[in-house]
């Protein structure tokens, strides 16, 4: 589904979201930079926004890997990367992985991040439990991802998600399918509560939620 997306998925991620998304993209950015982490994993990076939105600020990161399951997504990450050319630090590479079985050593980073992606995972607890596995000691996971919106907002959003964004979609990517199991998947997915509950079992300490947007999207931190 997102191979046959990937060569508009950043237009519609704009339009569809009005801009906003670049607003939580900073609220990510500037929670991760806190810690000022020497490395960073950004999994499930699709077109490589977060990654690069992170190179611009992270001047005292080293490396900074985009890793993804789908290849023409990193296809067009790739193709961003060429063209903004050599940026000296923090170096920044994009590699195809598994996010349930990550191709990737322990303790390897200091931060993982993952936007909007862990909604997508067949095995959400394997996927953290993966970030986990990878975050050194002291290492920390940023989730930002879609949660279920102020009571207030609900019925406007939900009229949004089934209705118009399907529609708009379509029309931008020719493919409203795809966009049918966005709204799917962001109505079935946990709230902030019971998301904190599984970035928990999954091992991760010290679990903090921020809600943006009415609760239309969360940005979830944990410790290892």
């Amino acid at each position: 589904m997102f191979a046959r997306i990937a060569h508009r998925y950043d237009v519609a991620n704009r339009l569809l979201s009005m801009g906003i998304d670049l607003w939580w993209r900073k609220r990510l950015v500037k929670s991760v930079l806190r810690t000022r982490p020497k490395d960073i994993l950004d999994l499930a990076t699709g077109s490589g926004d977060v990654v690069f939105a992170l190179s611009c600020k992270a001047l005292s990161t080293n490396t900074i890997v985009g890793m993804d399951f789908c290849q023409p997504m990193l296809d067009v990450a790739k193709a961003k990367l060429q063209n903004a050319g050599s940026t000296g630090n923090p170096i920044i590479s994009f590699q195809q992985g598994d996010g349930m079985n990550l191709p990737l050593h322990d303790h390897s980073f200091d931060a993982v991040t993952i936007s909007f992606g862990l909604r997508n995972m067949e095995d959400r607890h394997k996927s953290l439990c993966e970030m986990r596995r990878v975050l050194r000691p002291g290492g920390r996971i940023y989730v930002l991802e879609f949660s279920q919106p102020n009571r207030w907002f609900r019925p406007i959003y939900l009229f949004y998600l089934r209705h118009i964004l399907p529609f708009i979609a379509g029309i931008i990517t020719q493919d409203k399918a795809a966009y049918v199991y966005l709204n799917e998947s962001i109505e079935l997915f946990p709230d902030r509560a019971a998301l904190t509950d599984e970035i928990e079992a999954a091992g991760f300490k010290h679990v903090t939620s921020t809600g943006l947007t009415f609760g239309v999207v969360a940005l979830h931190e944990a410790s290892v």
